[in-house]
């Protein structure tokens, strides 16, 4: 088999210049998960992820091989040869139209982040607060009963931006602009 080096050079330079953007985006333990045309509307993306820890994410197999625990995720996106983050997940899931639908109002120490690329749909996310897992259950591949809140998200063509679905899938929510209600004071 013959490898052409100009190829080989370029692929190099591409995962170079990712890492690079993950590390500036999430720190020196930022991990790129996955890299390319990930929401398929001609951009390049990188999945970037600060781990909660390692061993969480031995626990699941088959159809969630992809499920990890994360403090951290981001979706960097390069546009004119600059990049931005498109979708942050940190306490809250926000993009910069704001923070997405559904999120859940109070801070989150880390997510359960299960992700893989649709040939149809593109990169497709699901977060769930790490405090609504089991991970006996999760190990042992099993479902706790209890209706997790986790969080679809994909790319909304029309929108041009990550946001997440209704609970029935049928439709993506509006982001909010704060999550809090203002507490005002009466004298």
């Amino acid at each position: 088999m013959v490898t052409d080096p100009k190829l080989n050079s370029e692929a190099t330079d591409l995962r170079d210049e990712a890492r690079d953007v993950a590390e500036a985006s999430l720190g020196k333990q930022a991990e790129v998960l996955a890299h390319g045309d990930l929401a398929q509307n001609g951009r390049e993306q990188v999945l970037v992820v600060n781990r909660l820890s390692t061993a969480a994410s031995n626990g699941a197999g088959g159809a969630t091989a992809s499920a990890i625990f994360v403090r951290r995720a981001a979706v960097l996106e390069k546009d004119d040869g600059k990049w931005s983050q498109v979708l942050l997940c940190d306490e809250h899931l926000k993009n910069p139209n704001g923070y997405l639908g559904r999120s859940p109002s109070g801070r989150v120490s880390g997510w359960r982040l299960e992700y893989r690329q649709d040939a149809q749909q593109g990169l497709q996310m699901k977060f769930t607060p790490a405090e609504k897992v089991d991970p006996v259950a999760e190990t042992a591949g099993e479902s706790s009963g209890e209706t997790q809140a986790t969080f679809d998200v994909r790319w909304n063509k029309s929108a041009k931006r990550y946001q997440s679905f209704d609970q029935s899938h049928e439709r993506y929510l509006s982001e909010v602009p704060s999550l809090g209600i203002p507490q005002s004071i009466l004298r």
